[in-house]
C-alpha cells in the first residue's frame, strides 16, 4: 500500500493524468442515460485465478472523482483470488462508478497480472538464496504501479530510475572506453554509498570488472558454461546478478549456480493482465 504523501504527491496526479485521458470534455453515454446523479452499487468480481494487486489504486479512480464514494473491500494487496470471487462492492452515484470503471480496472488488471506472473516466478526460487528482481522495462508513467505489483508478487526491485544507482551497461563502457575505464570513472564521480554494478557479456569483461572492483556483476545473456566459469572467476569478491531472456520457463536451470540475483524484464513486460469486472451494478 502506498503511504499518503506518496499517494498525494505521486500516485493521485497519474491518475487523474489517466482519468483525463478518458473524458477530455465529458463522458457522453453516460450523461445520456443519467441526466442526474442517483445513488447505485457494483460488485467488483474476480474472472480468473491469481494474485490481486492494486486495490487501493483502483479504489482512488473513483474517490478523486467523488471523494464520498464508498469502497468495500473483501480482499487485500497480496491475496490468492478465485475465478467468481466477490472481491468488493461500490457504492456511490453511478455517474461516477460509470466514469471511473476502465480507469480503475485497468489499473487493477495490470497491477494483478503483474503480480500473479512474477508470483509464478518467485515460487520456482523458494528454498534458494536468490532473489528475483525487476527491471526499467516498464510501461512509461506506470513505472510505480508496476514495480509495487512485483513486490506484492514476491519480488524485489531493481533500482527505481537511472537516479538510484550505477549500472554500468554495454554503451556506457563504449562510451568510456573499456571496463576498467567506466569503473574507474564512476568511483570517481558516483557518491561513495552507491554500489556500483557492470553488465559483461564474455569471460575476459568478468576478469576485468573484478580486477577494476566491481560491486555487482551483471552476467548479460551468457551460456549456463559461460556463467559457471564466471562465478569460479568472481569467487565472491563481488555480487553477481543473471540477466537476459529469463522467464519462467528456464528460471529454475539457473538456480544451481549459486548467484545474488536473477532480473527479469518479463516480470512487467511480458505479465498477461489478470481479468476482472465490474458487474451487476444497480440502483440503491
Amino acid at each position: 500500500m502506498f503511504d499518503l504523501i506518496t499517494l498525494k504527491l505521486t500516485v493521485d496526479p497519474l491518475i487523474l493524468s489517466a482519468l483525463k485521458e478518458d473524458v477530455t470534455s465529458e463522458d457522453v453515454t453516460t450523461n445520456s442515460v443519467m441526466h442526474e446523479g442517483c445513488r447505485g452499487q457494483v460488485d467488483l468480481i474476480c474472472k480468473e485465478d491469481g494474485v490481486i494487486c492494486g486495490l487501493q489504486v483502483f479504489s482512488r479512480a473513483f474517490q478523486l472523482l467523488d471523494e464520498t464514494t464508498e469502497i468495500e473491500l473483501f480482499v487485500k494487496d497480496g491475496d490468492k483470488v478465485k475465478k467468481g470471487q466477490l472481491m468488493g462492492k461500490i457504492t456511490g452515484d453511478i455517474r461516477v462508478l460509470l466514469v471511473g470503471e476502465r480507469t480503475g480496472l485497468n489499473y487493477l488488471q495490470r497491477m494483478s497480472g503483474i503480480a500473479t506472473y512474477t508470483n509464478s516466478i518467485a515460487t520456482l526460487l523458494k528454498g534458494s538464496k536468490i532473489k528475483l528482481l525487476d527491471t526499467r522495462k516498464t510501461t512509461p508513467n506506470n513505472r510505480i504501479f508496476e514495480k509495487y505489483a512485483v513486490r506484492v508478487g514476491g519480488g524485489n526491485n531493481h533500482r527505481y530510475n537511472l537516479t538510484d544507482g550505477v549500472l554500468l551497461k554495454d554503451n556506457h563502457i563504449g562510451a568510456a572506453g573499456s571496463v576498467e575505464k567506466a569503473i574507474e570513472m564512476a568511483k570517481a564521480y558516483a557518491p561513495f554509498v552507491r554500489k556500483i554494478e557492470v553488465e559483461v557479456e564474455n569471460l575476459e569483461m568478468v576478469k576485468a570488472a573484478v580486477e577494476a572492483g566491481a560491486d555487482i556483476i551483471m552476467l548479460d545473456n551468457m551460456t549456463h558454461e559461460e556463467m559457471k566459469e564466471a562465478v569460479d572467476i568472481i569467487d565472491n569478491r563481488a555480487e553477481i546478478e543473471i540477466s537476459g531472456n529469463v522467464n519462467r520457463d528456464n528460471i529454475q536451470k539457473l538456480i544451481d549456480l549459486g548467484v545474488d540475483y536473477i532480473s527479469s524484464g518479463a516480470l512487467t513486460h511480458s505479465a498477461p493482465i489478470m481479468d476482472i469486472s465490474l458487474k451487476n451494478l444497480h440502483r440503491i
